[in-house]
């Protein structure tokens, strides 16, 4: 007969979930929403440019990639409240197909980062040795490179478009998660319950699966959420500087190339892009700072 699941050799997010634990979670959530209203306030205005991402069909008021030239560089009106570009085209759909491109790149980025920095730092921190030494020096070469400089110049030899674009950003940000997981694993192996399924038997593949990988899971998540704000920011410069979404598909960087022509003239053209950028960042770091308490054990 097998060990019993609920002794101290197994993970405590392995036990069976015990009656109430959901709801223990949800009064968890609503306690730290208490005690953090600017994470619980970030985590809203996410959740509302997601929603705007996935209904930009149906809230944007026009096409927006329609050109009217008797529109052209209009301030805000209840026709198009947040006015209109050099071209006639209405800015507050441009800016709500923009959250869609923004999401879209700084999700996709980051769980390409995730797909590939996580089994690399998980086999680097378990096995050790000269693997870890080999994968740790590429590792640090790859960091040598600034980030944004890096995916500039991977965008530049793939060519720019948004699938490229997010391709290089999430190059760009995989040797933070090496790094990140291999620490984390070099930690959480060391634990009792590691060393207590080894003796059972457990091979290397269930030890990571199964008693490693869950424990890491929760920081993985925490540095994703902080992460897709510079991934965001990184697709909006690389947009900006022609190299990401190309016109006359809208973006938020090169809603801001177009603007920066007529600051002085058509400064709202400049206004909602950058607002809506700031803030989706902004919320996103709430959100992460949330989340991270949220999840911390120490304060279950």
């Amino acid at each position: 007969m097998g060990p019993d699941a609920a002794s101290p050799i197994y993970p405590l997010a392995l036990t069976a979930e015990a009656p109430g634990a959901r709801s223990g979670f949800l009064v968890r959530t609503w306690r730290v929403g208490r005690r953090r209203p600017a994470a619980l306030a970030g985590a809203v205005v996410v959740l509302l440019f997601g929603a705007m991402a996935l209904g930009a069909p149906w809230i944007a008021t026009t096409d927006p990639v329609r050109t009217d030239w008797s529109q052209i560089r209009k301030a805000p009106t209840w026709a198009h409240p947040f006015g209109t570009d050099d071209l006639g085209r209405d800015g507050l759909s441009r800016v709500v197909w923009g959250a869609r491109i923004s999401m879209q790149a700084g999700v996709f980025s980051i769980l390409l980062a995730i797909a590939i920095g996580v089994p690399v730092g998980l086999v680097a921190g378990f096995y050790r040795g000269a693997l870890d030494q080999a994968i740790m020096r590429l590792t640090d070469a790859w960091l040598a490179f600034p980030f944004l400089i890096l995916a500039i110049g991977l965008v530049t030899i793939l060519g720019p478009s948004l699938t490229n674009a997010t391709l290089a950003i999430g190059l760009g940000a995989t040797p933070t998660y090496i790094r990140l997981t291999r620490g984390l694993v070099l930690s959480t192996s060391e634990e009792d319950y590691v060393h207590g399924a080894r003796a059972l038997g457990a091979g290397d593949v269930r030890l990571m699966a199964r008693h490693v990988l869950p424990n890491i899971v929760s920081a993985i998540l925490v540095q994703a959420t902080v992460a897709v704000p510079t991934a965001i920011i990184a697709e909006a410069v690389l947009s900006f500087l022609g190299l990401g979404v190309q016109p006359p598909a809208p973006s938020w960087g090169t809603m801001l190339n177009a603007a920066q022509q007529f600051l002085e003239s058509a400064p709202w053209m400049a206004y909602w892009p950058g607002l809506a950028i700031f803030m989706l960042a902004l919320s996103f770091n709430l959100a992460g700072d949330g989340l991270r308490d949220l999840l911390d054990p120490r304060d279950y």
